[in-house]
Parts: structure tokens; sequence; C-alpha cells
């Protein structure tokens, strides 16, 4: 059975949506607690690409120039462009898209390999942490321009036909 699974990938393809709408329209060298919102974003996008799956079982990314550049508290002289971001973005879209077509409903109960929690924690948990991450990053663009980056639902894909921003 998929009919769980398929909720799932429909609305996390609107969550990897609203992120990339995020990253079109944010300040990237904007300061969000000392660090460049770009450090941020890609945070946001690594975590996916990591937590989603199994974080136990995972391989940095190639352009990850320095350890512990995912994360925004760290110093770091490394500097990824928004091109690269989206580019990252994309793949690890891709990815999470593959995954979830060959999961079954039956398999988000199980737990990966060496890990302590189920498939479906880790799908949530990245939901709320894209979500969080997403929101923060609109936040900051709001705060510079006074205009809200568009947000979707997989129903309403097409918002994005209008602009990247919510004119009303």
């Amino acid at each position: 059975m998929r009919k769980l699974t398929e909720m799932i990938k429909s609305e996390t393809n609107a969550n990897f949506v609203n992120l990339r709408t995020a990253l079109m329209t944010y300040d990237r060298n904007a300061l969000v607690c000392g660090s460049p919102a770009w450090r941020y974003a890609y945070h946001t996008i690594h975590s996916a690409d990591k937590w989603y799956f199994n974080p136990n079982v995972f391989t940095e990314p190639e352009f990850q120039r320095e350890e512990g550049m995912d994360n925004p508290d760290k110093p770091c002289t490394a500097v990824l462009s928004d091109g690269e971001l989206l580019d990252y973005l994309e793949q690890v879209r891709l990815k999470t898209m593959d995954y979830l077509d060959g999961l079954t409903d039956e398999q988000l109960y199980e737990y990966p390999e060496n890990c302590h929690f189920m498939r479906l924690e880790l799908v949530l948990r990245q939901f709320r942490h894209i979500s969080f991450h997403t929101g923060m990053l609109n936040g900051q663009t709001v705060e510079r321009t006074g205009r809200f980056p568009v947000y979707v639902s997989q129903n309403n894909l097409d918002r994005l036909d209008k602009g990247l921003y919510d004119e009303g």
C-alpha cells in the first residue's frame, strides 16, 4: 500500500519548492544569528540529504569544503554560491522523490539499518526542519523587502506562475 507515502511525497515536493523559492528571494549575506543566511540554507539542504533517509549511512557531498560547514554555528571560510545551493537542493529533491517512489506505507514503520528512528520519524523530523528554516529565511526576506515569498502546497504549485512574491 502507498497511500501515506504518496501523500508524503506530494507534500515533500511542495516543501522543497518552498525552500527553492526562499533561496531565490533571500539576501544570502544577511546575518541570521551571526551567520550569513546562505549557511542556514546549506544547513537545511544538507540536513534533508542526511536525515531524511538514514543519518548513519551518509556520505558528505563533494563540495562540503570544510568539516562542520553544515553547522551555521561553526565558523567557516568556505562559501557556496546560490547556484551551488540550488543545484544541491535539486539533487536532494530528486533523491528524496526516488526514495519515496520505492517506499511502501508499511516500510514507514521500519527502522533503517543502524538507526534508532523509524522512517516515518525521519520524514516528519525533516518536514519540520525544512519548514522551520524556510519560514526563517522568508521572515528575513519580508523584513528586508516588505514582500512575502510565494508559499505553495502540492495543490497550488501554479501560484509560482505569477512570480516569486505573494502580491495579494
